[in-house]
């Protein structure tokens, strides 16, 4: 924890006031944005972020609760879930701020950063920009401030309780409110035909799972399709760059369904590059519990990540009680 008290006052937060964007602060932490970048100031210095970027990353924290375990919108500002609290840091996954001790830490209650980040990602984005969408997809978040896209910041995560389609659960989507995306053109959309056994009728349910995923609106955040107890088995489509360097504190199998992903696989806790990952159809990847990951998408392509949610994890895997990684070569 940064021994200093002093929170440093931007020379030229009148012209950034001037250009009609609200200040936000929470703790020690104060946030305001220009043109083009977010300034984040704790006590002590202070650090930028392009503003793209900056929303990109926020509208993933706020839309998955934080996550598991760590969001880092870059190499040095992010956020830590413990599930319930929130971790908001400066320099703490960071080798250089560590070693020099100017990283910084300040933890809060997760409904109470929520609420702060919620008001700041309302205000901060411009009518026509969707921080959920491609580059291509969407307008520029440079520039004074001009209107909102509020409707954009509030879907819902999907999450199915069962499976997609059953009674009860999460709709099949349609031409009406997700058109299939302009990249999966080619992918069929049949539907399934189902047999069952005299006796089992209405016990046996299946969907066209790639029919679903190519309409989603959103890129790098999963819906999850099916969930099995703890079991969630997550659906997304990748295009362009997770805005995030995600920090695992579970292990996550990836299944690239189709194109290609290139990850930055890095050390969690100093940042230091330790694999890069080309995953192309049919491959199958473990992302060990103690990295955090970057990836990159050329083309839109469909990613699973098959996620454990048991809530022991996380303390297992940080006692060492299990192996960071699931495969023993």
């Amino acid at each position: 924890m940064s021994t200093a008290t002093s929170t440093p006052v931007s020379a030229a937060t009148t012209k950034k006031q001037s250009l009609g964007y609200k200040t936000f602060s929470i703790g020690k932490f104060n946030f305001e944005r220009d043109e083009y970048f977010a300034h984040i100031y704790y006590p002590g210095n202070q650090h930028i972020i392009p503003i793209d970027n900056f929303l990109r990353s926020l509208m993933r924290d706020v839309g998955w609760g934080f996550f598991y375990g760590t969001v880092n919108f870059d190499n040095v500002f992010g956020t830590v879930n413990h599930y319930g609290t929130v971790e908001m840091f400066v320099g703490l996954f960071n080798d250089a701020y560590r070693k020099t001790n100017r990283h910084f830490v300040e933890t809060f209650q997760s409904a109470d950063l929520r609420k702060v980040f919620e008001a700041m990602l309302d205000d901060w984005t411009n009518e026509g920009f969707d921080p959920y969408a491609a580059p291509d997809e969407t307008g520029k978040p440079f520039g004074p401030k001009h209107g909102s896209n509020t409707k954009a910041l509030k879907r819902i995560r999907q999450v199915a309780k069962r499976m997609v389609g059953l009674p009860g659960d999460l709709p099949y989507r349609t031409d009406a409110e997700y058109p299939v995306n302009r990249q999966f053109t080619d992918v069929p959309q049949d539907k399934p035909e189902i047999h069952a056994e005299p006796g089992f009728e209405g016990q046996v349910h299946a969907f066209n799972a790639f029919g679903y995923i190519v309409r989603s609106d959103v890129t790098w955040n999963p819906s999850v399709v099916s969930c099995v107890h703890d079991s969630q088995f997550c659906a997304t489509t990748e295009e362009h760059a997770l805005p995030i360097t995600h920090g695992n504190d579970r292990v996550e199998w990836f299944i690239q369904v189709c194109d290609e992903i290139v990850w930055d696989v890095d050390d969690g806790a100093t940042g230091r590059p330790r694999a890069k990952v080309t995953m192309k159809p049919g491959d199958v990847a473990a992302m060990p519990a103690d990295i955090r990951h970057k990836g990159y998408s050329p083309k839109r392509s469909i990613l699973v990540v098959w996620e454990n949610n048991d809530d022991r994890l996380p303390k297992m895997y940080a006692n060492h009680e299990l192996k960071p990684y699931p495969v023993e070569f």
